[in-house]
């Protein structure tokens, strides 16, 4: 089967088995490594992407749902040359232990920010609960996303 759509600002049409998943998709046909597979349930979050504006996990997705969809990856965010405001805030707020889920709470993080600009402690936890962390126990994550909503709001 083929399948056409655009991938973090780029189109892309390639040829794919019509059992393909999303996430397999992105990581092993494109090359785009940053979105990760943790559990392959749609538990963990580990593999959210964007796809229409709308965070899912890409391993509950099969690619051919993605047909003539926007999706943008963690690899989408920065213009190349310097952080996104959000991955430059899990930076300095130490958010980032063992970086597994990073990306995905990034993607979850980037979702929510759009929907609700200047959220809530309850709309962040709302807005963070399909992803999980093992490492930083949720503070820092928090402090992330609190300061990338500021500083996002502060560039308008």
């Amino acid at each position: 089967m083929r399948i056409q759509c655009v991938i973090n600002g780029q189109p892309v049409e390639r040829d794919i088995d019509a059992d393909m998943r999303l996430l397999d998709f992105i990581r092993e046909t494109l090359h785009l490594t940053g979105t990760k597979e943790g559990c392959g349930e749609g538990e963990c979050g580990a593999c959210t992407v964007l796809m229409n504006g709308k965070a899912v996990h890409s391993c509950l997705v099969l690619a051919m749902q993605a047909a003539n969809a926007n999706i943008i990856t963690v690899e989408g965010l920065s213009d190349g040359h310097a952080l996104h405001p959000i991955q430059q805030a899990y930076v300095e707020t130490g958010a980032v232990q063992c970086g597994f889920c990073t990306p995905g709470f990034i993607m979850a993080t980037y979702a929510l920010l759009q929907d609700t600009p200047d959220p809530s402690e309850e709309e962040i936890l709302a807005g963070l609960e399909g992803n999980l962390c093992r490492c930083t126990g949720y503070a820092k994550i928090l402090d992330a996303v609190k300061l990338a909503a500021e500083r996002l709001r502060a560039s308008e």
